[in-house]
Formats: C-alpha cells, sequence, structure tokens
C-alpha cells in the first residue's frame, strides 16, 4: 500500500522585483485584472506585469488551455501539468497541479503513486495520461504514433488528446519561465 501525500504549498520567490499595485501603469493594472485560474494577483502575476501585452497574450492563452469547458476533463488536464512539472524539475508547479488534481478529483491516490515514484500502480487512464506527459516532456519530437495510440486505448478523442498535449506544452514554457523569474521554497528559508 502507497501512503498519502500530503502537499503543503510552496512559496515563490521573484528574481525581478514585482510592479508594485500601489505604482503600476494603467496598462499593467488593466493586464492584472486577468490572472490564471482568475483568483489573485500573485507576485507571479506582479512579475510578468512588467510586459503587460504578452503577460495578457500568456494568462489569455494559459485560461483557455487549462480552464475551458468541454474536451478533456480538468482532472486530466491537471495530471498533465503535474506530470509535465514533475519532469522538468518544477517544483512550485508540481504542487500547484498536485494539490489542484486532489481538489477536483477528491482523492490523493493518483498523487500519492507519483510522489513515491509507483506510476505502474495508477489507473489505466492516468497511467496513461502520466507516460504522456513524461514523454512530451522529455523528448517531444520523440513522441510516436503509438503513445497517442495509447490514449486512444483508455477511451480518448482526438480532442481530448489535443487538450492534453495543449496543457503538456504550455507547462514546458511555463515551468521554464517559473524557473528564470524566481524560485520556490517551503517558506522556511
Amino acid at each position: 500500500m502507497i501512503p498519502l501525500v500530503t502537499l503543503k504549498p510552496l512559496n515563490w520567490h521573484p528574481h525581478i522585483a514585482p510592479v508594485e499595485v500601489e505604482t503600476a501603469r494603467a496598462d499593467q493594472l488593466e493586464a492584472m485584472k486577468i490572472t490564471p485560474s482568475n483568483k489573485k494577483v500573485s507576485d507571479y502575476v506582479r512579475t510578468l506585469a512588467h510586459d503587460p501585452q504578452s503577460y495578457v497574450a500568456r494568462t489569455v492563452l494559459f485560461n483557455a488551455i487549462m480552464y475551458v469547458d468541454g474536451g478533456l476533463d480538468r482532472a486530466d488536464r491537471e495530471l498533465g501539468a503535474l506530470g509535465a512539472s514533475m519532469v522538468n524539475g518544477c517544483k512550485y508547479c508540481a504542487v500547484v497541479h498536485a494539490r489542484r488534481h486532489v481538489q477536483l478529483t477528491k482523492n490523493e491516490k493518483v498523487v500519492s503513486a507519483l510522489y513515491f515514484d509507483k506510476p505502474a500502480t495508477l489507473g489505466a487512464r492516468d497511467k496513461a495520461i502520466y507516460q504522456f506527459a513524461r514523454r512530451l516532456s522529455a523528448a517531444p519530437s520523440e513522441a510516436t504514433k503509438e503513445d497517442v495510440a495509447a490514449l486512444r486505448a483508455v477511451g480518448m478523442n482526438d480532442v481530448e488528446i489535443l487538450d492534453l498535449i495543449h496543457a503538456i506544452s504550455i507547462f514546458g514554457w511555463a515551468n521554464r519561465l517559473m524557473h528564470v523569474l524566481g524560485h520556490a521554497d517551503s517558506g522556511k528559508s
């Protein structure tokens, strides 16, 4: 039996001073109204707001991939993001998306299996999604039609597969952006 993991949120610390809301330009304030997951204006959002045009473009795309209705189930998108973040070494994103997966599924077993390096214990669908996320993140050019066939074999249709590819791929970029702009820790620094 795999023990259940409890993941506490990490803190992200920017290397570039975030835009201060009190002194932000009008275009920066307008850009910060569009946030990932529409939750809060974090240090990450305020750091990206230095370039409001690219921030808005990035966030609209991110939200369309991760939070759109229809297509791939949201928990499966989070599993793809988690797998990509683990391969890419982004502990901050891995914790965020592991916690979201648990929130959506109301079950810690999948996340626990991954954190204790026991992916073989996953159900067929979760295993196929996780393996595909790892494959695309480690070497995207090596993904094959057999990889896509494995997703179809667990019941995924073309729209769901495309949604999964988008979720995994945006984390190839997002993880690297987080790494360059700052670092994460448990807050005990």
